[in-house]
C-alpha cells in the first residue's frame, strides 16, 4: 500500500524512525530535509530542512528522547560539491521538535 508520494523537491527516502506518536520521520537524501509523516492520512505534517543536502538517516535520543539526530553523507561529492557542501556527512541534532521518539527494541541473537 502507498502510504505517501514524496515531492520533487524531497527527492529519495532514506533513513526513518517513528515516534511517540506514531508518525513517521524520512530522512530525504539529495532533499537536505527531514519529513514527518502521518500514516493513518498519508500526509506530511512537518518538514525540518539542514544546511546540506544528503540527508541519509534520523533517529530520536537524549535523556527523554526529545532530540533528534540526523546523519549526512559526503560520498560521491567532488572537491567541486564538497567546497560548495562543507556541512556533508555531518551529524546534526535537532531540538524543540515538541515530540519525542521512542526507545529502540533490542533482539537477541
Amino acid at each position: 500500500k502507498l502510504l505517501y508520494h514524496l515531492e520533487k523537491e524531497e527527492q529519495m527516502p532514506d533513513g526513518m524512525c517513528i515516534d511517540a506518536e506514531g508518525k513517521l520521520w524520512v530522512a530525504c537524501i539529495d532533499g537536505g530535509r527531514v519529513i514527518r509523516i502521518d500514516p493513518e492520512t498519508g500526509k506530511r505534517i512537518q518538514t525540518v530542512r539542514l544546511p546540506t543536502p544528503r540527508i541519509t538517516s534520523c533517529c530520536f535520543g537524549g535523556k527523554d528522547y526529545s532530540e533528534m539526530y540526523v546523519t549526512s553523507a559526503y560520498d560521491g561529492l567532488d572537491e567541486a560539491a564538497l567546497a560548495k557542501e562543507p556541512h556533508a556527512g555531518e551529524i546534526f541534532k535537532i531540538t524543540g521538535l515538541g515530540v519525542k521518539g521512542i526507545p529502540q527494541n533490542f533482539y537477541a541473537a
